[in-house]
């Protein structure tokens, strides 16, 4: 089954081109998503942050195992073995069952009404982002990242905008979070189904093949499993520090954690540009290319990390008062220790880049199953002795723990090139 053929001939951007969209889209939409955590924190209270916070942290694994990572499964699908419509098709059975599976969470948390009412709209936002995101992998596969980024401009500023409207005349997180649906679901509709139409030349529709479905499924599986421990390994912290230490406390860590995400934007806009061609390089079997195209990734991230440690520990302080407020700026040394977990991350998504590229998706589960267990043993033995020093060490040593599981990965799939090769 080929799906080139139903696809428009849309010249592809240059590398550097796509990476310059794709550095903007994701800078501004990151701004935007920390501009609403900076916005809690000032007109609410680090509760607030706590429960919107611990809303993401149950919503996300669980979107993030149901989409199945088909946004770069169909990115790096050179030989286009499947059609849009098998990964649309898959895709609406998973936020389906995505959302089955929040609302199952709920019934059984023991959670407040007002608890248990924003972890479900933070469900249902998150679903409109997740099909969203199986249009980005349509594009992406283009390699016109210019239409990601117009998209995440669009949505990152109109939910900032919808979120605040909701906090401001209310007063209430509630309201902030259907400005938030508002705006997910309406660029949804208006601007990312208009982009696949331009790639496709057709209305694009689900294509209920369940024997190509099946197949699909064998295939992503895995990385659905890989992104729900990826996103399991961020937010075990999190589980801890609500169980043990409160939800402010939670939100104190969330706010201070979220500067990560900023560093992130850049390392995402080069992985995403990079996949198609790592992909391309390793099924051509042009072994020094991809090599070389990683190394340089890798090199990004180790400045980068050097960077934001260098400006963590110099200006730690002034920035958590400026950004948030004192009561947050007197855990400096927690920002710091973050930074470090940050900057260690960064070389890590570049190896898991260079990994799912080489379509090695089976291994990556217990790679991550690996790296989310040292996670949450580190914060059993020491969140409740150090409190949050402790979840920011849980953090430092999962990420050393996939820096050197990914490279023992990326050794063995170099080793097919050899293997090939005689």
């Amino acid at each position: 089954m080929n799906g080139k053929s139903n696809m428009q001939k849309v010249k592809p951007l240059t590398l550097r081109r796509n990476f310059s969209w794709a550095f903007i889209g994701n800078a501004i939409y990151a701004a935007c998503q920390w501009g609403m955590l900076v916005l809690l924190a000032k007109l609410g209270s680090p509760e607030i942050v706590g429960e919107f916070t611990l809303g993401l942290a149950i919503a996300a694994p669980v979107i993030m195992f149901t989409d199945l990572h088909l946004r770069v499964v169909q990115a790096t699908d050179a030989k286009r073995e499947y059609l849009f419509g098998d990964y649309l098709g898959l895709r609406l059975i998973g936020v389906g069952v995505a959302l089955l599976i929040i609302a199952a969470i709920v019934s059984i948390s023991g959670y407040t009404w007002k608890t248990s009412l924003i972890v479900l709209l933070i469900g249902l936002a998150k679903v409109f982002e997740s099909m969203s995101d199986v249009f980005y992998g349509l594009i992406q596969q283009s390699e016109r990242m210019d239409r990601i980024a117009v998209s995440l401009i669009i949505k990152g500023l109109l939910s900032l905008l919808l979120l605040s409207l909701g906090m401001w005349v209310s007063g209430d997180i509630l309201w902030g979070i259907l400005g938030l649906i508002l705006a997910w679901g309406g660029v949804f509709f208006l601007f990312d189904l208009q982009s696949s139409k331009l790639l496709l030349n057709r209305e694009p529709k689900p294509r209920w093949d369940f024997k190509t479905l099946k197949k699909l499924v064998n295939i992503s599986l895995p990385l659905g499993f890989v992104m729900m421990l990826i996103s399991l390994n961020i937010n075990i912290p999190r589980y801890f520090i609500k169980e043990y230490l409160g939800e402010r406390e939670l939100g104190i860590f969330a706010a201070i954690a979220y500067l990560m995400v900023l560093g992130n934007m850049l390392i995402l806009s080069l992985g995403e540009s990079a996949s198609p061609r790592l992909a391309k390089y390793y099924a051509s079997g042009d072994r020094a290319a991809y090599c070389q195209l990683l190394l340089k990734l890798v090199g990004i991230a180790g400045i980068l990390g050097s960077a934001v440690v260098l400006i963590s520990m110099i200006a730690g302080k002034e920035i958590l008062t400026i950004l948030y407020k004192p009561e947050y700026a007197i855990h400096s040394d927690i920002f710091t220790w973050l930074m470090i977990a940050a900057a260690i991350n960064y070389v890590s998504s570049f190896l898991g880049y260079g990994i799912t590229a080489a379509r090695y998706f089976r291994i990556q589960i217990p790679l991550f199953v690996s790296v989310a267990s040292i996670s949450g043993i580190v914060c059993m033995w020491l969140l409740p002795n150090i409190g949050l020093l402790g979840a920011a060490l849980a953090l430092i040593s999962a990420a050393i723990a996939q820096v050197l599981f990914s490279l023992g990965v990326i050794f063995h799939a170099l080793g097919k090139f050899r293997k090939n090769a005689i």
